[in-house]
C-alpha cells in the first residue's frame, strides 16, 4: 500500500498507522496542513472494504478540513481520523482508549472530535487518556446546542446553505413546497429534515437503516426511494448526507434537480465530476463549506459558549456561498474549483 504515490495524497504532513493488539484497534490519523493553527476532525469508524479504502478515506477527509477550516474563518488545521470496523459491532470501551492513546501520541498536533460511527460518549472515553478532545459533552447542560454534538450546528449550516443555493438558483426565499431528496437521515440528515420540514418543504428520504427512514415518514411525512436511486428524484434539491463519492460518473447524468446541497463529505468522487455538475447547469454548493457548522460549534465550545455568536458565525455559511455562487458564474468556473481557489489563498498565504 502506497502513501507518496497515492492518487490522494497532497502534501500531507503527516500520516500515522496503529493496530493495537489487546482491544483490536486497527487506525489511520491523516494531518494534512498546520499552517493556520493545529489539525482538527472527527474519528470515522467504518467496516472499509480493505486498508486502501480506508487510507484514502482518511487523506480525503483530512485535506477536506484544511479547506473547510479555511473557508469558516477559523484558526486551525486539517486532519482525520479513521478506525476500521463496525461501529455497530466491533465498538468497545477499550478499542476507544486506545484510540485515545494513538491521539495523544501526536502531542497536541491533531484534535479528534466524533464523526461517522462515533459519539460524544466515545470522545469523553479517549479523553480519558488524552486532553487533544473536541466537541466533548457538557453534563450540566441540556441545551442541544452545548451538547457536544456537533450535529445540530451542523444541520443547521448546512440549511443556511441550502437557503443561498435555493436563492441564487431559483430566485426564492419561500422554502414552502420545496422538492428535497435527502441520501443519509442519520444525526445530520435528521436535523436537517426537520429544518426543512418546519420552513414548508417536501421531503424524500432513505437511509441504510429502516428505523431512521420511519423516523421520518412519521415526523415529517416524508416519502421514500432506495438508497441507490434518490439522487435520481425529480425534486428541487439533492441533499446528500451519507457517505462521499456520490457524486461521480454514474450518478451525475441522472441527477433530475438544479441544485446539489448536504452534509456529506467528499461528495465529489474526482475533481472534474465539479465540471460535469456545471456542464448540467446544476448548481453544486461544496460540501467543505456548507457542512463546516461543526467545527464552527466545537471551536467555541467551553464554559462561555455564546449560541448567538454560534449561530452568527454559522449564518456566515451562506454569505460564503452567496460569494462562491457569484464568482462562478462571473468567471464560468465550477463552484468547487473557486472554493478551493478561495480556501489556498487563505491557508497557502
Amino acid at each position: 500500500m502506497s502513501l507518496f504515490t497515492h492518487s490522494e495524497f497532497d502534501a500531507h504532513e503527516q500520516v500515522a498507522f496503529r493496530h493495537d493488539a489487546d482491544s483490536g484497534l486497527r487506525a489511520i490519523i491523516a494531518v494534512h496542513n498546520t499552517r493556520l493553527g493545529r489539525a482538527l476532525g472527527g474519528c470515522r469508524m467504518w467496516p472499509y472494504a480493505s486498508e486502501e479504502a480506508a487510507l484514502t478515506d482518511a487523506l480525503r477527509l483530512s485535506r477536506g478540513m484544511t479547506y473547510k477550516a479555511a473557508l469558516a474563518g477559523l484558526p486551525q488545521g486539517g486532519g482525520k481520523s479513521v478506525i476500521i470496523g463496525d461501529p455497530r459491532h466491533d465498538k468497545t470501551p477499550e478499542l476507544m482508549r486506545a484510540m485515545g492513546r494513538f491521539v495523544n501520541s501526536f502531542g497536541g498536533l491533531y484534535v479528534v472530535a466524533e464523526d461517522s460511527g462515533t459519539s460524544v460518549a466515545d470522545m469523553r472515553l479517549m479523553a480519558e487518556v488524552t486532553p487533544h478532545v473536541g466537541g466533548l459533552a457538557d453534563p450540566e447542560s441540556d441545551a442541544e446546542g452545548r451538547s457536544g454534538d456537533p450535529s445540530p450546528a451542523t444541520a443547521l449550516g448546512v440549511f443556511i446553505g441550502i437557503r443561498a443555493a435555493v436563492r441564487h438558483a431559483l430566485g426564492r426565499d419561500d422554502l414552502t413546497g420545496l422538492r428535497v431528496a435527502i441520501q443519509g437521515v442519520g444525526n445530520v440528515g435528521y436535523r436537517l429534515a426537520r429544518h426543512l420540514y418546519e420552513a414548508g418543504a417536501q421531503l424524500t428520504v432513505c437511509d441504510l437503516h429502516h428505523a431512521t427512514v420511519e423516523r421520518c415518514i412519521t415526523d415529517f411525512g416524508a416519502m421514500t426511494l432506495p438508497m441507490d436511486v434518490i439522487h435520481a428524484a425529480d425534486v428541487d434539491v439533492f441533499a446528500p448526507c451519507a457517505l462521499g463519492a456520490g457524486l461521480n460518473d454514474r450518478t451525475i447524468p441522472q441527477i433530475r434537480a438544479k441544485i446539489v446541497a448536504g452534509a456529506a463529505n467528499n461528495q465529489l468522487a474526482r475533481p472534474q465530476h465539479d465540471h460535469m455538475l456545471q456542464a448540467r447547469g446544476i448548481l453544486y454548493a461544496p460540501d467543505y463549506v456548507i457542512n463546516a457548522g461543526g467545527i464552527i460549534d466545537i471551536f467555541y465550545e467551553g464554559p462561555n459558549y455564546d449560541t448567538a455568536v454560534v449561530q452568527a458565525h454559522l449564518r456566515r455559511i451562506g454569505d460564503t456561498l452567496t460569494e462562491i455562487f457569484g464568482r462562478s458564474k462571473r468567471e464560468g468556473r465550477p463552484t468547487g474549483e473557486i472554493a478551493d481557489l478561495m480556501a489556498q489563498a487563505i491557508f497557502r498565504r
